[in-house]
């Protein structure tokens, strides 16, 4: 009985743990900054929380195929996911490479811009320093491989909804009179197929943490278990994401006045005069992004650490780091595009791709395919364990 106890209190605590993989990837733009809600979310007025948690829906939905299908198979890499997805049609999988790397290097420049701007702004680190003392933190929290992220990730998100909560209470507290004024007028409803188009894109470019999603996800041995960790893996994103949205709609008219949209979740931090809740967010945020930085990183080198340009490199360890630079040089280049930009057009068209080669077919072939496969293998099961139990009588 203890044994059971035990057994399943680590299948519980393997499913909290990769859901904060996934919480703390997509926490970093996805509504800490503010900048992401604001593009694709709180221009649509009161359906803005709606659309927030269809995208979180789509994106969970789409996650747990993905897991389950690699982990039922045993597969190796995340080629062999998407050969399987395509299959017959294999070599299509390098849609999904293409897809990766270009969305990758869009989101560590984010990551980038962000986190160096915001050293910058709060401690007047030079800019050129702060980038340098990011690189050597996700330098060597993507070296160690996903336990370490796993890990990680887990600490980082307690930090990260403890912080952000007050924020979000406090930034809703001081505009409860716009927000219900918002969310009670039929003028603010916004074009809802355009909210529905944003809240698939949205799905669509957080895909990218497909390989870091696989790579953790190991540990959940069943459909139940990857079930019911994506199961609190949209809940708890769905929360942070709803209640960042809602502060941004009571704040929105003022904040995109003062020309502060790149970070409106900054400018409201300042304008609560809190010095408390200030430090909170600032520290909130650099968590936020250190954390998706280390998971799209690591699902990088994941990924790039055994192609062919480097396999003249015997040390992984090595390789992991070449790969590790080679991304960090490229995205601190497209981190001087701004945040802005990042987020509306390099998200945008690649969201767009996302939805065609991941979303759609996962939550369509992939569902036919994966429950196909699960009966199957339950059916070969039956028959075997049948078979020996009339051996057994025979014998």
């Amino acid at each position: 009985m203890k044994e059971q106890t035990t057994l399943r209190g680590k299948k519980i605590a393997s499913a909290i743990a990769v859901a904060c993989v996934l919480f703390s990837s997509h926490a970093g733009g996805g509504f800490a900054t503010g900048n992401q809600a604001t593009q694709y979310y709180v221009q649509y007025g009161r359906t803005a929380p709606i659309m927030a948690l269809v995208a979180m829906a789509l994106l969970t939905l789409t996650l747990r195929e993905c897991m389950i299908m690699y982990n039922s198979r045993n597969l190796g890499s995340c080629k062999e996911l998407f050969q399987n997805l395509y299959h017959p049609f294999d070599k299509l999988s390098v849609l999904f490479d293409i897809y990766f790397y270009l969305l990758v290097f869009c989101a560590v420049g984010a990551v980038f811009a962000g986190a160096a701007s915001l050293l910058n702004k709060t401690y007047n680190i030079p800019y050129v320093y702060a980038v340098f003392f990011i690189v050597a933190i996700l330098l060597v929290l993507t070296i160690f491989g996903a336990k370490v992220v796993s890990s990680v990730s887990t600490i980082m998100s307690v930090g990260i909804l403890t912080s952000c909560a007050i924020i979000f209470v406090l930034g809703i507290n001081a505009k409860i009179p716009e927000i219900m004024t918002i969310l009670t007028s039929s003028n603010s409803q916004g074009n809802i197929p355009k909210g529905l188009l944003k809240a698939f894109t949205y799905a669509g470019f957080q895909s990218v943490f497909i390989p870091t999603m696989i790579s953790c996800g190991k540990t959940l041995k069943n459909q139940r278990q990857i079930s019911s960790s994506m199961l609190i893996a949209f809940f708890i994103n769905s929360i942070a994401l709803v209640l960042s949205i809602i502060m941004l709609l009571g704040w929105y008219a003022e904040f995109t006045q003062a020309g502060e949209s790149t970070l409106p979740s900054l400018y409201i931090s300042n304008q609560l005069g809190k010095k408390y809740v200030f430090w909170a967010y600032n520290i909130s945020l650099f968590l936020c992004l250190i954390s998706t930085g280390v998971t799209t990183v690591y699902g990088f080198v994941e990924k790039f650490q055994n192609a062919k340009i480097l396999s003249g490199i015997n040390k992984v360890i090595v390789r992991k780091i070449v790969a590790s630079c080679f991304i960090m040089i490229l995205s601190v280049g497209i981190s001087m595009a701004g945040l802005d930009s990042i987020v509306k057009y390099g998200y945008g068209y690649m969201g767009y791709l996302g939805i065609a080669i991941i979303i759609i077919p996962f939550l369509t072939v992939g569902v036919y395919k994966n429950r196909k496969y699960l009966r199957e293998q339950t059916n070969k099961q039956e028959s075997a364990e049948n078979e020996q139990e009339y051996n057994e009588k025979v014998s």
